[in-house]
């Protein structure tokens, strides 16, 4: 496949739009999981009391990190070299301040609101298997409203990338899309976890179908999206709405569609997953930077298959120099 013909050659920014959040990360056992009431590998909406009494009940300290879904995203994109910035409302506590010093440091530009409320947080309980179940508390962040979104946000943007836990506001993701939109940008989303897909089904075909050139989904999102149980079949079906549709298929790779021709991208790596908390926002990021620097699907597949490998090699959302390391040396071999 050719490289994508719609981004401008003369932009190269990726601007990230969603909830400023910090990652707690518990990794706890399957019965510490169904204790909790989680639905393991979705994620569930609580208050920060909730949070603070099931960490009480950990085994071991929980991690704690800068995340949210689209924040990883143009973080990653940062670290790749890329121009990455963030929209998002945050606290204006510590906590706040960290957040923001935080982006500066991995190289994204900071367009933070700022809010009296605490600044939002995540508890993901990743269980032996590696996979994670979230409890989020959006605390600052629910309080982004349609008209702190402006024209500004977007200037020289490629892409907008969007968050899909959006959904949940919907004024504010109408927003967002149609300001983004009429700056130029192509729209990119990111499907959030199956549970959320399923309530927010009506909404998102619209938006879709009427703004997103570019969707991402794993398995169980896709399946809830498209109603097909097989890969080809859900594949297909979101290939049908946008210009280039990207089912991610764990361990076995991922699979790009675009003008009727489907792309298999091999995994990279053969270690064993220690937590996929973040594989698909930091895929997304190699994904996204390959496109805005012109680099065929295929390369663009490899690089986002590479950034989610290496993401799973460490608890959290924040690959080390080490592993940015080789993905910069997979960059220079291709």
């Amino acid at each position: 496949m050719q490289p994508f013909p719609k981004i401008a050659e003369n932009k190269k920014l990726i601007v990230g739009v969603g909830s400023a959040l910090i990652d707690i990360l518990a990794y706890e056992d399957e019965d510490f999981l169904r204790k909790s009431g989680a639905a393991k590998g979705g994620m569930t909406y609580v208050e920060k009391e909730f949070i603070e009494k099931t960490l009480a009940k950990s085994s071991k300290p929980p991690t704690t990190v800068t995340g949210g879904s689209a924040c990883n995203t143009v973080v990653g994109v940062g670290r790749l070299g890329g121009l990455a910035r963030f929209v998002g409302k945050c606290g204006g506590g510590e906590l706040g301040n960290f957040f923001e010093n935080d982006l500066k440091r991995q190289n994204v530009e900071p367009a933070l609101l700022r809010s009296n409320s605490p600044t939002g947080r995540v508890l993901s309980i990743v269980t032996p298997d590696a996979q994670r179940s979230m409890f989020t508390c959006l605390g600052a962040s629910a309080e982004m409203l349609p008209q702190d979104i402006s024209e500004s946000c977007f200037e020289s943007a490629a892409i907008v990338h969007i968050e899909g836990y959006l959904l949940f506001n919907s004024q504010l993701i109408l927003k967002a899309l149609k300001t983004a939109k009429a700056s130029g940008a192509l729209i990119s989303l990111d499907l959030p976890s199956y549970n959320v897909v399923t309530q927010s089904r009506e909404l998102l075909e619209h938006i879709v179908e009427t703004f997103v050139d570019i969707l991402m989904a794993n398995e169980d999102e896709a399946r809830a999206y498209t109603g097909q149980q097989t890969e080809d079949r859900a594949l297909n079906a979101l290939a049908e709405k946008v210009d280039i549709a990207v089912l991610k298929i764990g361990k076995r790779g991922s699979l790009i569609a675009h003008n009727d021709e489907m792309l298999p991208i091999r995994p990279q790596g053969s270690g064993h997953a220690i937590d996929t908390t973040g594989a698909g926002d930091l895929w997304a990021a190699g994904f996204l930077y390959g496109l805005v620097n012109g680099y065929p699907l295929e390369k663009c597949g490899a690089l986002g298959s590479a950034c989610g490998y290496e993401v799973c090699q460490v608890m959290g959302a924040n690959i080390p120099e080490a592993g940015w390391e080789r993905i910069k040396k997979l960059l220079e071999s291709h």
